[in-house]
């Protein structure tokens, strides 16, 4: 109905699905996250050693897990971006309705590896996180349901979508799982938003969201203790964040040297939670300076690519997953300076971890489908013919 109304942009007729895919591309964005996933590498070459030999491996063995499922990440990142929308939406409403059944059997056949939260399968040869992949789905699922409102007679979808994701934030409550909730929950306020909410709702909704933080601190001891942790004036230097807060501040500005770091051999989580603890210090301010360029370029293109698209799904599954990119980056790096409380959550294709690289992947990859130039026009075309 809108290309009747408003007409469409000449398309190539017969072209080949590759050449059209590099055409309509964000080529930019896509060589952030190669240059991420390369750093990913090289921050594995000198954080994973240790570990590798306390659990009697090779040197390199977490380097080429890291590798292998980075390139499966690349691979499923590439192929997700060449689809359309409309596919991108099955694949994502399926992807979403897998991951959730997933996540309701952890209770029941879930492990916890000895860190205390229960949210993975463990395989043998592998763990799958089902919350990593989750995320994407709800994104696309809430952004459904929410464009589908916005239609003349349609469903309530925003209040559906409000319903499916508190059912999906209290199952990561249980695990526990506070920090991909909080994330979750920002993703459908980010979405919510941009579909229309009142800003007042937004408030009280983060008044809500302090409320049952504080019930949860009480009735919760693994969340309490990482607030305490948090709160606390005085570091403990023999904790995870003592020892990446030293780290940070011995690397300086340029760093001690690529493999003279030490916080590698005392962090049990240095090839993934506090990955950026290791960057500072062997590299410096330099590097770290460099990681955020790059997942600030990702996510505000992506937004600013977004901005001129008129389909209204598209604009809100794509918001969600550019901030749940950007924001998750920023608290993995705000929790190793102490900004922010422990939330065991990684960096976005730095980090190691099977799960977190492919659900990465095909996260972005979604994004890059949903930011590619189409031949519907832009969102300023309609303006543009409104006002005439």
């Amino acid at each position: 109905m809108t290309e009747m109304v408003f007409g469409t942009v000449p398309v190539r007729d017969g072209e080949p699905i590759l050449p059209r895919w590099w055409r309509t591309i964000d080529k930019l964005s896509m060589s952030c996250v190669l240059l991420l996933f390369g750093i990913g590498i090289l921050l594995g070459l000198a954080a994973s050693p240790p570990l590798a030999e306390r659990n009697g491996f090779g040197a390199f063995h977490y380097v080429q897990r890291q590798a292998f499922f980075g390139g499966l990440a690349m691979t499923a990142m590439v192929l997700t971006s060449m689809m359309s929308p409309q596919l991108v939406r099955r694949l994502g409403v399926l992807g979403f309705l897998a991951a959730f059944v997933a996540l309701a059997l952890l209770p029941v056949f879930g492990t916890d590896f000895g860190k205390g939260a229960v949210r993975w399968f463990s395989l043998g040869f592998a763990s799958v996180q089902p919350s990593e992949f989750l995320k994407p789905g709800l994104v696309i699922v809430t952004a459904w349901l929410m464009a589908a409102s916005l239609e003349v007679n349609g469903p309530p979808g925003k209040g559906v979508s409000f319903t499916i994701t508190l059912v999906v934030v209290a199952f990561l409550a249980l695990q526990p799982d506070f920090g991909q909730a909080c994330l979750v929950l920002f993703a459908w306020g980010v979405m919510y938003f941009v579909a229309g909410a009142p800003f007042a709702l937004l408030i009280g909704m983060a008044g809500a969201v302090v409320l049952v933080g504080a019930v949860a601190y009480n009735n919760s001891e693994h969340f309490a203790r990482r607030i305490d942790g948090f709160l606390n004036p005085e570091v403990d230097p023999t904790t995870q964040l003592g020892y990446a807060s030293n780290a940070i501040q011995e690397g300086g500005f340029f760093g001690v040297g690529v493999g003279e770091g030490h916080v590698k051999w005392s962090l049990p989580d240095a090839h993934t939670d506090f990955i950026i603890a290791v960057a500072a210090e062997e590299y410096g301010l330099i590097l770290v300076l460099a990681i955020i360029l790059l997942y600030m370029t990702i996510t505000v293109r992506s937004l600013l690519r977004l901005i001129r698209e008129r389909d209204p799904f598209i604009r809100l599954a794509g918001c969600g997953l550019a901030c749940s990119f950007g924001v998750q980056a920023m608290i993995n790096m705000g929790v190793a300076v102490r900004l922010l409380p422990a939330k065991g959550m990684t960096l976005p294709f730095v980090s190691y971890g099977g799960s977190s690289l492919i659900a990465g992947g095909i996260a972005v990859g979604m994004l890059l489908a949903f930011t590619r130039s189409r031949p519907q026009g832009e969102i300023g075309d309609i303006l543009i013919k409104r006002g005439r």
